[in-house]
């Protein structure tokens, strides 16, 4: 008897998570049975119809348009609506990625009609509750029945929470999805032409997330560090997040000197990492894409949720001075079949 999957995504880095578990689902064939659901959250359509396209994740069979508006009003949004879908579809399992909005909507209504929520990426802490993703996350792996772990560390958070049941470590399913577009980016992907850049004399950037753009001072900040790098070492490419673009015309913040350009798709975002010579961003997937790539990271956040990142010398936070930490594989990312693994034990459970 087949299994019925009901994938929750909303935002960029699930689109790319949820391509390389998709492909994995589809291997068993008629066993198992997965009802995609996008929310909208991101529904720019180069952050979010270019990705389905270019990345082959089937078409959504639901596409809730939720996006905008606070926090709690969107959250509730989606949560009323995939309670509706859950109650027609009737999954035997419910999944979600990361931690959006998206999110957690997704998990609480599962928790709610006592569905079971498979979480990919728990156990990640960084520790700063401030951060509306560290609420989500936490939230969902507390409601999860499957939680699976990229990295021993986020087994031992989640260990410290009180939490043992149910958590497997599988590796980092983002790097198999790295490993399937890379080859693939380099030989279609034109964007270096596009931009008229040369692999290796540009820093890669990317600004979005709420704490560093609601507030005058702090895009400014940033922006000023970005600049003084495009003025002092090398040109700065910038794919321009639709929320950035809105706050720095509002807030009168020029981003003139920064090498502008509209968001981009995944093959596109993967030649410029292959491409540049550093990354700078607030993102928590580009850290890592950027170590999948070996390109040195600064991260423009106080904290960051990929701690071995920074351990293994790839990454560093943006306001800790420079420092020689000797460069070092990150073996828990694994070799490329976390996906495989995933969808093998969520097959398996309760047989």
């Amino acid at each position: 008897m087949s299994k019925k999957i009901l994938t929750i995504v909303g935002a960029r880095p699930q689109f790319v998570k949820a391509a390389a578990v998709s492909r994995a689902i589809r291997t068993f064939g008629k066993d198992l049975i997965e009802v995609m659901v996008h929310t909208g959250q991101h529904h720019d359509a180069n952050m979010s119809d270019l990705f389905f396209e270019e990345l082959e994740i089937p078409k959504p069979a639901y596409h809730l348009d939720i996006h905008g508006g606070g926090h709690g009003q969107m959250t509730g949004r989606m949560l009323e609506a995939i309670e509706g879908i859950i109650e027609q579809e009737k999954p035997d399992w419910l999944l979600v990625y990361g931690d959006t909005n998206s999110t957690l909507a997704g998990a609480l209504a599962a928790a709610k009609m006592h569905v079971p929520v498979v979480h990919i990426e728990a156990g990640l802490r960084s520790f700063n509750k401030a951060m509306p993703e560290e609420i989500n996350r936490i939230m969902t792996d507390h409601v999860g029945t499957l939680l699976f772990c990229p990295t021993q560390t986020s087994i031992d958070n989640l260990a410290t929470e009180g939490i043992t049941q149910g958590v497997h470590f599988v590796g980092d399913v983002m790097f198999d999805a790295t490993i399937h577009a890379k080859a693939y980016a380099e030989k279609h992907s034109k964007i270096l032409e596009t931009l008229g850049l040369t692999a290796g004399s540009y820093a890669l950037a990317t600004v979005h997330r709420a704490e560093n753009t609601s507030s005058k001072e702090t895009l400014s900040t940033i922006i000023d560090y970005l600049l003084a790098i495009a003025k002092n070492e090398m040109p700065v490419v910038l794919p321009l997040h639709p929320r950035t673009k809105k706050v720095a015309e509002e807030f009168g913040v020029s981003l003139e000197g920064l090498h502008l350009c509209e968001p981009l798709g995944y093959m596109d975002m993967a030649r410029l990492l292959g491409g540049c010579a550093q990354v700078l961003t607030d993102s928590g997937g580009v850290q890592k894409e950027a170590y999948f790539y070996r390109k040195p990271c600064i991260t423009l956040r106080s904290e960051t949720e990929w701690v071995e990142t920074v351990e293994a010398g790839w990454n560093r936070l943006w306001a800790v001075p420079d420092y020689r930490t000797p460069r070092r594989e990150i073996a828990d990312y694994g070799t490329g079949y976390a996906s495989q693994k995933i969808v093998t034990i969520i097959e398996k459970f309760g047989t």
